[in-house]
């Protein structure tokens, strides 16, 4: 009895490991039997589609031509004849200064050109006979030859009487203050009575020709680039410049559509951006210079484009962008790609993805490259290709 009291608890033990090493045979071949299958996830067939891509680029607004109004004579205003923030024609009068002092100045001219005229005459003729008289040496050689140099003195001087004249009338004319250019003037910086001197520093008045109007965007160096080989694509095919759209302050539209003029050969080193110059029809003065607008150029063509959710976008290690694609073995095969612009929740993809391939959508946090998946609903990717995508707007950071 006390025999089979001390072994007991040995005997307990015993039972216990040998049912724990039992247990974990059977779990181990379970184990091996109920290994895990491949990871569901779900993808989209990738698809070309015919897309006409655009962008809003911040931009301002600036007068197609600025003319700054400077006397070229000084003297007294006498007349200010324009109303000020109206439109005014090229060759309009604007100021008159006080002609009198250029008046008299070229009557005296007029009458010095007069006199030198009247010489050149008189010279004239005496050089004439004295070419004769010479011939039967009624005059000397040396007489012929000085009433030749006095004509030819005389003939300079009238020269230069014309020409003074010319300088006089010129004084007077300016007198007379036109308009330069066309366009809408602003604010007299002077009045009636006031003095003015020849080339001064400050403007009389500035004129803006507002139609047509620039606009000024800023895009970065890169884009610029990809847009200038678009550029060339399209000269060599005949095909019309890029088409601009002015977006105001409220989101609304402007009315008209202007041209993609040229860009800046330089490169702003502070922003890495280049300053891109657009021309926009503006009748009736609706825009004005100075005013902060958005510009959407539109590519000239529509053009094959490969379009993905930005959520499939993933970064490897060295922040590099890349999608997860299903191979022909059903394994995750890591893609690195380059992507372009965004169209909404789309990217569009430059290189590194080719129509027809499965691109995973969802489950990304299950996998990794060489994992074997099961796709557990296809997609197509592709969207209505009936007609281009139109004018996608493709907003840029500021």
């Amino acid at each position: 009895m006390s025999t089979l009291k001390i072994h007991a608890p040995f005997i307990a033990l015993a039972l216990a490991t040998a049912m724990l090493l039992g247990a974990c045979k059977d779990g181990k071949q379970n184990g091996q039997a109920m290994a895990p299958g491949p990871i569901e996830v779900e993808t989209i067939t990738v698809t070309s589609q015919t897309l006409r891509l655009s962008e809003e680029l911040p931009g301002r607004t600036s007068a197609f031509r600025v003319a700054e109004v400077r006397p070229q004579v000084g003297g007294i205003l006498q007349k200010r004849l324009f109303t000020e923030g109206s439109d005014v024609k090229a060759g309009q009068l604007l100021y008159q200064i006080d002609p009198a002092t250029y008046q008299a100045a070229y009557d005296s001219a007029k009458a010095a050109l007069a006199r030198a005229e009247a010489a050149e005459y008189s010279a004239r003729l005496k050089a004439d006979r004295y070419r004769t008289l010479v011939r039967t040496l009624a005059v000397s050689a040396q007489e012929q030859v000085e009433s030749e140099a006095a004509w030819k003195q005389a003939v300079a001087e009238m020269a230069a009487a014309k020409a003074a004249l010319e300088t006089t009338r010129i004084n007077l004319d300016y007198t007379r203050i036109t308009a330069p250019i066309g366009g809408r003037i602003g604010k007299s910086m002077v009045s009636e009575g006031a003095l003015v001197t020849a080339q001064q520093a400050t403007a009389l008045a500035v004129i803006q020709q507002l139609d047509p109007l620039y606009v000024d965007v800023s895009q970065s160096a890169g884009e610029t680039l990809n847009l200038q080989k678009r550029f060339n694509a399209q000269s060599g095919k005949g095909t019309r410049k890029t088409e601009v759209k002015v977006l105001l302050d409220d989101g609304s539209e402007y009315r008209e559509t202007g041209t993609l003029e040229f860009s800046d050969t330089t490169v702003d080193q502070s922003t890495g951006t280049v300053t891109l110059r657009a021309t926009v029809a503006n009748p009736g003065s609706g825009l004005l210079p100075g005013l902060f607008v958005r510009a959407r150029p539109t590519h000239g063509e529509a053009q094959q484009a490969i379009l993905i959710p930005q959520a499939s976008i993933v970064r490897n290690n060295r922040g590099e962008a890349q999608v997860m694609v299903v191979d022909k073995e059903s394994k995750v095969e890591a893609r690195p790609i380059q992507a372009g612009q965004n169209v909404d929740d789309q990217n569009v993809i430059v290189e590194g993805l080719k129509p027809g391939e499965q691109l995973i959508v969802e489950g990304l946090q299950k996998i990794k490259p060489g994992v074997p998946v099961s796709v557990a609903a296809r997609q197509s990717g592709d969207k209505a290709q009936a007609a281009p995508v139109e004018n996608t707007p493709v907003k840029k950071a500021e």
